[in-house]
């Protein structure tokens, strides 16, 4: 048997094509998007909506998200991108930021929703769960470049957790044993994936917009203790920008999820007969 301390790495390029190089990291990312896509078309059918909608809304939110997502790591690593300008547009090595992606994606779906005359909330509550499910899937991306990490370990730490051989020696980072923060925020995100499908066609338990908003807290609240335990956070002075807002979505998302729940009139998550916009 291959002692497997000997393995090494693995390759962050999948394979090549001549000159063209095709990464692990896109590979997990276009993965996530395809089947976040089937997953809110076929969940878009059982509340009414044209599988169109979602067709056209990712062909204007996908590359939004992608550039907001590295314009937003960019600007919080700007000393090192100012030496290297050149690598700013390089995303295939890694370096963008889901919140980026979050906030990019949010702003392109208010204005669709908006000249074409559908329920953002709606939509909001149809792709929640499929974004969660395509972030944690995202991670294995981090994975492969060996980022998202944490603290040094030793490899016995990482083995007394019953964590794989093949993940412990990618977790072999410039010669120290690293803490796999990316599997432990890849497993929270897709725990909360099942449970986000599980739950919301239970009859009278989310009305409009909370299934949206349940994912807005899951992820907030892992995301907050996880980022915690990084050592290559993006900061701004001593503050992890992640962290800071993860604790501002969070307290808005329970805000508006209090102040909604308020609403005697709100419909509850929809289901066929009941897809008519607020």
């Amino acid at each position: 048997m291959i002692n497997s301390l000997l393995l090494g790495a693995l390759n962050p390029i999948a394979f090549r094509f001549g000159a063209i190089q095709v990464h692990w990291y896109g590979i997990f990312i276009g993965s996530a998007v395809i089947i976040a896509l089937w997953l809110a078309v076929r969940e878009g059918h059982r509340q009414g909506l044209d599988e169109d909608v979602f067709y056209d809304y990712l062909l204007w939110a996908l590359p939004i998200a992608i550039i907001c997502a590295r314009i937003y790591y960019v600007v919080f690593q700007w000393p090192y991108y100012a030496l290297h300008p050149d690598e700013i547009i390089a995303i295939w090595d890694g370096g963008i930021a889901i919140y980026g992606a979050i906030i990019g994606g949010f702003f392109v779906l208010y204005f669709y929703c908006r000249h074409h005359h559908l329920s953002a909330w709606q939509l909001l509550d149809i792709i929640a769960p499929t974004v969660i499910m395509a972030q944690g899937i995202g991670r294995w991306g981090n994975f492969m470049n060996q980022e998202a990490f944490g603290r040094i370990t030793t490899r016995a730490a990482l083995l007394s957790q019953h964590i794989p051989h093949w993940i412990i020696n990618q977790m072999l980072i410039s010669g120290h044993y690293r803490v796999p923060t990316f599997l432990y925020e890849s497993l929270w995100d897709l725990v909360g994936f099942a449970l986000l499908m599980i739950l919301r066609h239970r009859r009278h338990l989310f009305k409009r917009g909370e299934v949206f908003l349940s994912y807005v807290l899951w992820y907030a609240t892992g995301r907050f203790f996880i980022e915690g335990m990084r050592t290559d956070s993006l900061m701004l002075g001593p503050i992890r920008i992640s962290q800071l807002l993860s604790l501002v979505f969070f307290v808005a998302a329970l805000v508006i999820l209090i102040t909604r729940r308020r609403q005697k009139r709100l419909p509850w998550y929809l289901v066929k007969g009941e897809n008519k916009n607020e």
